[in-house]
């Protein structure tokens, strides 16, 4: 492990950003990823802030975190007096941080190199190179509103003012060019985020959850490598259906790629990128299903283009579903039966099958009146085989109610008692012959599937879901302490015709290609480390981090 001392003369050029307690200072001199930075003798009068007394200094890259400053936001003229750390402290201090360190180091997987993948070579000409990082931030509302779930972290790593800066800092270092992230508070967005992510180069836009909720999804992009062409938000809360009578929202943007001056006359297809936090209540998988099929709808429209093909798809978020459940098959394979199914399965976060009376999804899983088929497709842009068929209004159909055809026995009919012996008589007010009205708002006629949903977006994992390396399962977050996956990057890719493994869909890279990833961690690897959150992970998710190629052809 790397150690380095920062004199003054290495506090040159440098900009503070300080929250409270705690502060960033983000500074120029590029030092190396991950020595431990022991302040000596700073005087930082000059630059218009003091980070406080015996400030020690984690380093990441080209970010020095502050563990211990006293420092307010806004300049102080004045520098307090300082008092000597004593070297002992410091030590242990340095080897405690140290050792923590080492087990939450994470490797960077190069999979052009691993995969030796063919279509990467010269031959296919060059691409545009980019990093997506996916991030479950943890909103600092639910931290308080659920104490209970953290009672193994000590209290000053939950506050916002510690945590904040471990954040930022994290997300600096690993330099993503678009960020998805879930559980952004709205206050702390406007107030602190988005004003940081700005100074960072990134455009960013956010969606608060619906109702009374606080927090809600963000997505940033480097200003200097995309051009936004279009935004739009999803609300999963649709009033009057029962099935989405939740607060959850989505997010997805088109955005252009922007190529490097120099590359003559060449042009690569825009990339449609989305971001989502599910539901998370493990019991109703059903309207886990139907927020999913909200989102991909949405997907297609963006992304689909003249002639009916896809541009390149990158879906990110919390997606509270394991590796291999329903709903992660669903997104990856492009298919799910589901009728009968008991809605907790559908996540496979818990295991409900003790309970007696049991919730089973049912055909069809959401109603016609929501305008979605069951491809995942907006009613409006699908292509249905009888479009001249329609649905009529309840209004329009009691028209014919007392109209000759309805008042004739059929001469067939069985005569039973009571039942189908009676003539309706026609009222007196209502006239003979009918003028039939026209039903002013009819509804388009489309196909429903009996107990299956398809998407045509081809989606793999940017995640293998283990770490041959350990033979343990990879962890994204430790709920109630216990290890597993909700968090994703899902891709575009080519399926491989006839590839189907164990019911799982086989792909290859195509447009899109993945080229590397930042490895996740273990269960036992965590526990080490206190679970999550602990003083180093912020959150009590990791992030996710993938780096793309996206073919550049000629214009």
């Amino acid at each position: 492990m790397e150690s380095c001392t920062v004199k003054d003369n290495h506090l040159q050029d440098v900009q503070y950003l300080t929250y409270g307690k705690r502060a960033l200072v983000l500074c120029n001199k590029g030092l190396c990823c991950p020595p431990w930075v022991s302040v000596v003798g700073m005087d930082v009068a000059s630059a218009g802030q003091w980070m406080g007394d015996d400030a020690f200094f984690t380093c990441r890259k080209n970010v020095l975190l502050a563990k211990s400053p006293t420092a307010q936001v806004g300049g102080i003229s004045s520098v307090p007096s300082r008092r000597s750390v004593p070297e002992e402290e410091e030590a242990l201090l340095q080897q405690q941080l140290e050792e923590e360190a080492e087990i939450l180091w994470r490797d960077w997987e190069d999979l052009c190199i691993q995969l030796a993948v063919p279509e990467l070579g010269s031959e296919n000409g060059p691409l545009f190179e980019f990093r997506v990082m996916s991030y479950n931030i943890l909103a600092q509302d639910l931290v308080e509103q659920s104490p209970d779930l953290y009672l193994h972290c000590q209290p000053d790593i939950l506050d916002w003012s510690y945590r904040l800066p471990n954040l930022l800092q994290e997300i600096q270092h690993w330099d993503p060019d678009v960020l998805c992230l879930q559980e952004v508070q709205e206050n702390h967005y406007w107030e602190q985020l988005e004003p940081t992510f700005r100074m960072m180069g990134f455009v960013c836009l956010y969606k608060r959850r619906t109702g009374k909720k606080t927090d809600g999804c963000a997505v940033c992009y480097k200003h200097s490598r995309f051009q936004l062409i279009s935004a739009s938000p999803v609300e999963y809360f649709r009033p009057g259906l029962d099935i989405l009578n939740r607060d959850n929202v989505g997010l997805v943007l088109l955005l252009q790629p922007l190529l490097p001056e120099g590359v003559g006359q060449k042009a690569t297809s825009p990339l449609c990128v989305a971001n989502t936090h599910v539901l998370y209540n493990p019991r109703r998988g059903d309207i886990k299903l139907v927020q999913m099929a909200l989102l991909l709808a949405e997907v297609d429209k963006v992304a689909k283009t003249v002639d009916g093909s896809y541009y390149p798809v990158i879906l990110c978020g919390d997606l509270n579903a394991v590796p291999d459940s329903p709903l992660y098959k669903f997104i990856r394979n492009g298919q799910l039966s589901y009728h009968g199914m008991p809605a907790w399965k559908v996540s496979g976060q818990e295991d409900f099958s003790h309970q007696l009376h049991q919730w089973k999804l049912q055909t069809p899983l959401w109603h016609s009146s929501l305008g979605i088929t069951d491809n995942c497709q907006y009613v409006s842009l699908c292509q249905t085989k009888k479009s001249d068929r329609q649905k009529y209004s309840r209004d329009f159909l009691l028209q014919f109610r007392f109209c000759d055809a309805a008042c004739e026995r059929p001469a067939h009919l069985i005569l039973w008692k009571g039942v189908t012996d009676v003539k309706p008589d026609r009222p007196a007010h209502w006239p003979k012959h009918l003028t039939i009205v026209n039903d002013p708002d009819p509804e388009r006629f489309f196909p429903r599937s009996p107990g299956v949903i398809r998407h045509g977006l081809n989606l793999t994992s940017a995640y293998s879901h283990f770490l041959p390396q350990r033979g343990r399962p990879e962890v994204t977050t430790m709920p109630m302490g216990l290890g597993t996956t909700v968090d994703y990057i899902f891709y575009s890719a080519e399926p491989i015709e006839n590839g189907n493994e164990r019911g799982r869909r086989l792909y290859r890279d195509g447009a899109l290609k993945l080229l590397g990833r930042l490895s996740l961690l273990s269960e036992d690897v965590l526990w080490l480390a206190n679970g999550l959150p602990n003083p180093f992970c912020s959150s009590d998710h990791l992030c996710l981090l993938a780096s793309f190629g996206l073919e550049i052809s000629s214009a």
